[in-house]
């Protein structure tokens, strides 16, 4: 039964050839409209993935600052100072946390025999360079034996090495850093960078206990942190952590300044679910005028073929056959459509590559810029919207013929 009204749908697709293949390109460009839409929606929400996993994304920085409320006996405007016990408390408190890194940092002279630039150089614990994912392009990090050791090692980034050293081989080499010597034994890889006033290629890691050479380190000037669960529940643990500590009320958001980096991607997710939403009412747009030219190409085929479907129902067809008859022909010419449509998409997504989005802006940001991304949940998405498009399309031509009077169909000339 199904392969019959398959094969007379195929005739009748065969009889009007120029017709149909008009008909499925416009299905086709339709179909190809919709993937490529949300690969593009897809690719733009990648980009801000890619950018943000650079840096790490289960991530909290606390920074110190000052009160802004009244709390007990103790005025607004209190500075707040964030101490080595600040780290074993949020470590054995807050729940969620697994790695806990604090820093200092200063900005002095970094200097070799022929250059002398004002950097900031930040003391640093082993942590820190998984928590931030500090990977290296050359040599090694800095380990905790170094921090034990109070050795005068550096990590440095990669512009800074660049200046520094040109394209000499920089891992053995000395630089001073406020009058101190170093050695450098790994240069870290380059990250996605705005402008020429960031310096995020341009930092100088040194162990904590070393820094002290350079810097007081009683107070500390930042803790950063990676966590399981719930970025909010971290958040608010982390803040109650540190208001009982010191003596200020958790609701101060003054007291301590906390960039939790998982709260500012979900934010661009959820601008990227709504472009993707956009986008898909966009593309479904786009095919339904291909659906509006398939149903009056089926309509004008309905009439062009009344007498035919006044003698089928003489013989005996049913309202049901004739409506899974015309039903059949619009749903080859949309399947037909939508793998050709399918694979344009999947031809012109290869073709045009990587669309300028970051790397606009900041240099070594290939990552951040948008790939056209056709991913099967993608290419499911637009079937589901061609199929139900191509139904309707052809179901108001099937029902008419399907509610034709067979005696005025027989008549017809």
């Amino acid at each position: 039964m199904l392969s019959d009204i398959l094969g007379q749908a195929i005739e009748a697709m065969k009889h009007n050839r120029r017709r149909t293949m008009i008909t499925i390109v416009g299905m086709a460009w339709g179909i190809a409209t919709v993937v490529l839409l949300l690969a593009y929606g897809a690719g733009f929400g990648q980009a801000f993935e890619n950018i943000f996993a650079q840096f790490g994304t289960n991530m909290i920085g606390v920074f110190p600052g000052r009160t802004s409320e009244q709390a007990g006996g103790s005025k607004a405007g209190v500075q707040v100072r964030l101490t080595q016990d600040d780290v074993e408390r949020i470590q054995e408190t807050v729940p969620g946390v697994m790695r806990v890194a604090p820093t200092v940092d200063k900005t002095v002279p970094v200097q070799n025999d022929l250059h002398s630039f004002s950097w900031d150089v930040t003391g640093i614990t082993p942590e820190l360079q998984s928590i931030q994912r500090l990977e290296l392009a050359a040599g090694r990090p800095i380990t905790e034996a170094d921090v034990q050791q109070r050795a005068h090692v550096t990590v440095i980034g990669s512009e800074a090495k660049t200046k520094l050293f040109s394209g000499l081989y920089p891992i053995g080499e000395k630089i001073r850093l406020n009058g101190v010597s170093f050695e450098v034994v790994g240069v870290m890889t380059p990250k996605m960078q705005e402008g020429d006033d960031s310096d995020i290629n341009r930092q100088v890691n040194v162990p904590l206990t070393t820094m002290s050479d350079i810097k007081d380190t009683k107070y500390l000037d930042g803790i950063w942190m990676d966590y399981k669960g719930e970025p909010k529940m971290v958040e608010e643990a982390l803040r109650k952590t540190l208001a009982t500590a010191h003596g200020y009320r958790p609701s101060d958001r003054r007291a301590v300044f906390v960039a939790n980096i998982m709260e500012q991607l979900t934010q661009f997710r959820i601008i990227s679910l709504g472009l993707q939403v956009l986008l898909s009412f966009i593309g479904a747009l786009t095919l339904g005028i291909a659906g509006i030219g398939l149903m009056n190409i089926m309509l004008v085929s309905v009439q062009q073929r009344t007498r035919e479907i006044g003698v089928e129902k003489a013989l005996g067809a049913r309202k049901r056959h004739i409506l899974m008859q015309f039903l059949a022909e619009a749903l080859v010419i949309s399947g037909v459509g939508g793998v050709g449509g399918i694979a344009l998409a999947y031809a012109v997504a290869k073709g045009v590559g990587r669309i300028t989005f970051y790397s606009a802006l900041a240099s070594n940001a290939e990552a951040g810029d948008i790939h056209l991304l056709i991913s099967p949940n993608t290419v499911l998405v637009a079937t589901v919207i061609l199929i139900i498009v191509g139904t309707i399309s052809g179901m108001i031509p099937a029902m008419k013929a399907a509610s034709l009077d067979p005696i005025e169909a027989l008549r017809y000339e």
